[in-house]
């Protein structure tokens, strides 16, 4: 059977006063009185009476470190005398299951440990909530969510007790729109852990340089990734590792890992670990036998020269979708000095980046925000404006920079540039003057590359 998924929650002082302001924060957004529920994931059957290896839901633990599953956090937001509260309902000790599943807290032992108000057993769930919104104005969950079903029967017992002068919530709001707010910009304590997410998937990446042979498969370069995952403490891997060998490497999501690593072919790699809960997300792309080709190394420096240009579009105040602009007109520009475009059939450089002829070759965005979740949430315009225009860039915020390049066969387009793809991807945090990268510890230049794979290949 699997078992959660744990850090370092229980008994780490700085994560838990950590979530303590989080929910202080998030309860004084809603209104005196109001009620907030959060459930965690549920376990997922794999196959027979096999689980999934069980990961906790990413706003549940923001707010309360806690990982166990069949979990709910309640909070009712302060009113009058009445200060705010927060209660978690999980499972109750059972001596029996822990032989079989492991430790479980209990609520008496979980209110203590986890800075909770109240704790009560999960099945007292229903009886507790009939008070707790008894008269509230209000009550945000997850709407859309499994607790919808359970949010109507909580409506249809309140109702039933109308003729006492009791009232059910007069209205429900989605809690998610307000944690993706508060959960973009990241605490010292988030920083901690994505900075050491980062570190280990930085230290998987150069332990995959150093392995890789031409003739290995695509999985035994993967499970030296893996195995500096582990062997660092990570949990598990942030998401499907891309190990991807030549013309693999323009499958965007391609996670097979099953092909062989040929001579002369480049060596697509996006990796990264999940470290107490926080994620990484690296990709490096470099030559199996350790040395870029003419064509290789002109297309390699193309996608680093557009990196360079995103990092440096990365500053507060500055509109997100800026870096995307910058990579893409390098990116653009290159395409059309090497031939994958040609001026007389797609124009100069402006209507190149006008009719989105670049995205033959380069098809996704420049980024994403990172955290919790490896795609992680929050706005990526300011839909308060009228124009939803692209919103600006806080101290705080964690985002990949990973412009790329994927060159299929095509009329037209230089037959040394084929079945090739490269991505390279940093972790970003914007900084009060600026940004600073969370896994410069990968080499990236064509000479640091080539001089650690020579090193290696040759020992």
């Amino acid at each position: 059977m699997s078992s959660p998924i744990t850090g370092t929650s229980a008994g780490n002082s700085a994560l838990l006063a950590a979530c303590a302001a989080r929910r202080a924060r998030l309860l004084a957004q809603l209104p005196p009185g109001a009620v907030a529920v959060l459930a965690t994931a549920p376990e997922v059957l794999r196959n027979a009476d096999s689980e999934y290896l069980y990961r906790h839901d990413s706003d549940f633990y923001y707010l309360s470190a806690f990982t166990e599953p069949d979990s709910v956090l309640v909070l009712v937001a302060a009113r009058a005398a009445t200060p705010a509260r927060a209660m978690l309902f999980c499972r109750p000790k059972h001596p029996e299951r822990e032989i079989w599943d492991g430790y479980r807290y209990g609520p008496e032992a979980a209110c203590a440990a986890f800075g909770m108000d109240a704790a009560f057993p999960i099945d007292d769930l229903d009886a507790q909530i009939a008070t707790l919104l008894a008269d509230a104005p209000a009550l945000y969950y997850a709407l859309g969510s499994p607790l919808d079903a359970r949010v109507r029967i909580w409506r249809a017992a309140l109702r039933q007790q109308a003729r006492s002068g009791i009232s059910a919530p007069p209205s429900d709001a989605d809690l998610l729109p307000l944690l993706a707010e508060l959960r973009l910009r990241k605490d010292d304590v988030e920083l901690a852990s994505m900075q050491r997410a980062a570190d280990i998937s930085a230290q998987a990446h150069v332990r995959a340089m150093r392995a890789t042979r031409p003739g290995m498969f695509e999985y035994a370069v993967e499970a030296e990734l893996l195995y500096e995952f582990r062997r660092n403490g990570a949990q598990a891997p942030a998401y499907n590792s891309i190990v991807a060998s030549g013309a693999r490497a323009c499958v965007l999501h391609y996670s097979a890992n099953n092909g062989r690593c040929l001579d002369g072919e480049l060596l697509l790699i996006d990796a990264g670990c999940e470290f107490d809960s926080y994620a990484a997300d690296i990709s490096r792309t470099y030559p199996v036998n350790g040395r870029f080709s003419s064509a290789q190394r002109q297309l390699y420096e193309l996608v680093l020269a557009a990196q360079s240009a995103a990092l440096q579009a990365i500053a507060p105040g500055q509109p997100y979708s800026e870096m995307h602009q910058a990579a893409v007109r390098v990116l653009a520009q290159g395409m059309l000095d090497l031939g994958l475009l040609q001026k007389d059939v797609h124009g100069n450089l402006d209507d190149v980046i006008a009719n989105q002829h670049y995205r033959q070759f380069y098809m996704h965005g420049t980024g994403h925000w990172l955290g919790l979740d490896v795609h992680d949430v929050g706005q990526y315009r300011d839909i308060t404006a009228a124009d939803k225009a692209s919103r600006a860039l806080q101290p705080g915020m964690t985002l990949t920079v990973e412009p790329g390049i994927y060159v299929r066969p095509a009329a037209g387009v230089p037959e040394c540039y084929w079945n090739t793809g490269i991505r390279i991807e940093d972790d970003v945090l914007v900084t009060e003057h600026g940004y600073t990268i969370l896994t410069a510890g990968v080499p990236k230049t064509v000479a640091d590359i080539e001089h650690l794979m020579q090193h290696s290949q040759q020992s």
